[in-house]
């Protein structure tokens, strides 16, 4: 560089001067130093050339143009103004130049970044890099690429920009546009029935409503097969399809809910999009003692994790249970939890489910009759059996009842039923509370073979059937069980029979008709004196073997024409019975339970033997 003066007049502005196309700059701020003092300060300039012939004292200002323009000014008010200082460049190093005029500028009046562009743009022509020029200006690369990212517009968008019809924020905007946007863009703008988009409206129009920046994603970027664009002036980049990335982003939510549910969260709740976690409206929880976490994913992709709370309603719940069925600890009971289905749409599973399942039952009898066990043995919602209590009325009918061959062989095979079911503790086998109720009970009926299922819902069936009762005078009748196997005279009896006419009558069917007529008149306690001694074959009467009254047998029949309801239940049953034949008849077998049978039965029932008919 060589330093000399010029005169103003002889000046013009160069090409590669950052500001050389643009209208007169405002020089109202230096013009009166200028009158005063002149130039103070050394302009940069170019020789001149005009067809490779070098133009004596005139030159091109690439550096200074304000300068230049007060001093011409002062020249042209007549003022006589001393020669400008200048340096004079070498010829031939545009790049040089270029940089000189930027950074000259910056210095002083910082230029727009249309002009900052055009001088980056012809630098890195001149074979600048844009590390080159982060150096040289002092400026890191992101800065420099901002710049160089106004290339991207159409050159009328950087022209408007140029003149101020355009805004900075717009303007930046429209770097992420492509040349189809840009030119929908101008069409808006040439419209004057149209509003363009500007600002932060421009954004959204560029992306369909939808700016979805890349710092929001849940996923890993580099698994992203979609394209993105960088927004080099706020330094963020954004989804180009905003579906693609809801399908990551959604993908990427499951999967952080699964790894919280790992991290021992029992319950982890995915808000709808947009919902809004309002901590107000929650109590914090922790995870030991309940505690859930919402995952919060608002409209723009944002994803928030809200861990260890509860709703409020949810608290309360969760207190109430804790306070009225503490654990083991003492620290509270579980926790009570929200369904993940309405009680309507439970409703409508249950009815399917229930459906299939007894339509399939059907064609599965064997597993049909272990589950209708199952429900006799340990009830259900629809099922509440209850044993008969057996009130005898009286110590000595119930003493009476206890030692009964009936009871003694019951007695036994409600044990061996209860050993089959895995249960110890002796009593009935209905209405024990089973662990797991009737569901457990069907598993363990289903590794029994058939004729054990049977045993076991024979002593349901026994326990639960209720004394006085049509069914027990229909089933006695139907298998004609004969009750000289199951019943003696006892003093209970005998205390019961209070009835003169009726007392005769089975004194008549004991010693006959001689000695009931001659006895007719006696008193009740005296005719019950004369049937013992039949029975005991005492006093010199002959003893009757096997002695039923009528009140016992199968069917059941009454003494006297008075009402008698064992008798009547009898009636009533009779003909049903008439449809069906017994399977003993059919085999041509006794027509009444042997005497034999009941023998094994009593044997088998002994203290200790674990064998029970159930076979039989």
């Amino acid at each position: 560089m060589r330093l000399s003066h010029a005169d103003p007049r002889k000046l013009v502005i160069s090409p590669l001067n950052m500001h050389h196309d643009e209208p007169a700059p405002d020089v109202s701020d230096i013009i009166g130093s200028v009158r005063q003092h002149g130039v103070l300060e050394t302009l940069l300039v170019r020789e001149t050339f005009q067809d490779g012939v070098l133009v004596p004292e005139h030159f091109e200002v690439v550096a200074g143009r304000r300068r230049c323009f007060a001093a011409q000014a002062v020249a042209g008010e007549g003022i006589d103004i001393d020669p400008v200082p200048i340096g004079i460049l070498e010829p031939g190093d545009d790049a040089a130049a270029l940089e000189i005029s930027l950074i000259e500028n910056m210095a002083r009046l910082p230029p727009n970044e249309v002009a900052c562009w055009e001088t980056f743009a012809k630098l890195i022509r001149e074979g600048r890099t844009p590390q080159d020029l982060a150096a040289t200006f002092g400026k890191t690369e992101v800065v420099i690429h901002r710049v160089l990212a106004l290339g991207n517009l159409l050159p009328r968008i950087r022209k408007l920009y140029r003149k101020e019809v355009l805004d900075v924020a717009s303007v930046r905007q429209l770097t992420l546009a492509s040349k189809s946007q840009q030119k929908d863009w101008l069409r808006l703008y040439d419209d004057p029935t149209q509003r363009e988009p500007r600002g932060a409206s421009l954004k959204a129009w560029l992306f369909g409503g939808e700016a979805i920046p890349t710092s929001l994603a849940l996923f890993a970027l580099d698994d992203y097969p979609g394209a993105i664009i960088a927004d080099l002036f706020g330094e963020e980049a954004y989804f180009t399809d905003a579906a693609l990335f809801w399908t990551h982003q959604n993908q990427a939510v499951a999967a952080k809910a699964e790894a919280l549910r790992a991290e021992g969260w029992t319950d982890v709740e995915v808000l709808e999009v947009g919902q809004a976690f309002y901590g107000y409206q929650h109590v914090a929880t922790a995870k030991a003692k309940g505690g859930k976490v919402f995952i919060a994913v608002s409209r723009r992709g944002e994803v928030t994790v809200h861990e260890g709370w509860l709703t409020a309603k949810e608290a309360r719940r969760a207190e109430t249970a804790a306070r009225v069925a503490p654990d083991a600890s003492g620290e509270g009971g579980a926790k009570a939890e929200r369904s993940e289905v309405t009680a309507k749409q439970q409703a409508y599973i249950d009815l399917h489910r229930r459906a299939a399942v007894r339509a399939v039952l059907t064609d599965h009898l064997d597993v049909a009759l272990r589950l209708l066990v199952a429900h006799a043995v340990a009830g259900a919602r629809y099922w509440r059996l209850e044993t008969d209590p057996l009130g005898a009325g009286s110590q000595e009918a119930a003493d009476s009842l206890k030692a009964s061959p009936g009871e003694t062989i019951f007695a036994a095979k409600q044990s061996q039923a209860l050993r089959l079911l895995g249960l110890t503790a002796a009593g009935d086998v209905v209405g024990r509370g089973h662990a797991g109720g009737a569901a457990a009970v069907f598993v363990r009926l289903l590794s029994l073979s058939h004729a054990e299922v049977l045993a076991v819902a024979a002593v349901v069936i026994g326990e639960t059937l209720a004394a006085g009762s049509a069914e027990v005078e229909a089933a006695g009748t139907y298998l004609h069980l004969d009750m000289g196997d199951f019943w003696r005279p006892d003093e209970a009896f005998f205390d019961g029979i209070k009835d003169r006419e009726t007392v005769n009558a089975m004194l008549r069917e004991v010693g006959g008709k001689k000695v009931a007529d001659g006895n007719v008149s006696e008193k009740v306690r005296t005719q019950k004196g004369i049937l013992r001694d039949f029975l005991a074959g005492t006093n010199d009467r002959p003893k009757v073997e096997r002695w039923t009254p009528r009140w016992l047998t199968f069917p059941a029949q009454a003494y006297t024409r008075r009402p008698f309801a064992t008798a009547q239940r009898s009636k009533a049953v009779a003909p049903l019975l008439r449809r069906v034949r017994s399977p003993k008849d059919e085999a041509g077998s006794p027509e009444t339970v042997s005497s034999d049978v009941v023998a094994r039965q009593t044997r088998a029932a002994a203290p200790g033997d674990a064998e029970v008919f159930a076979a039989e």
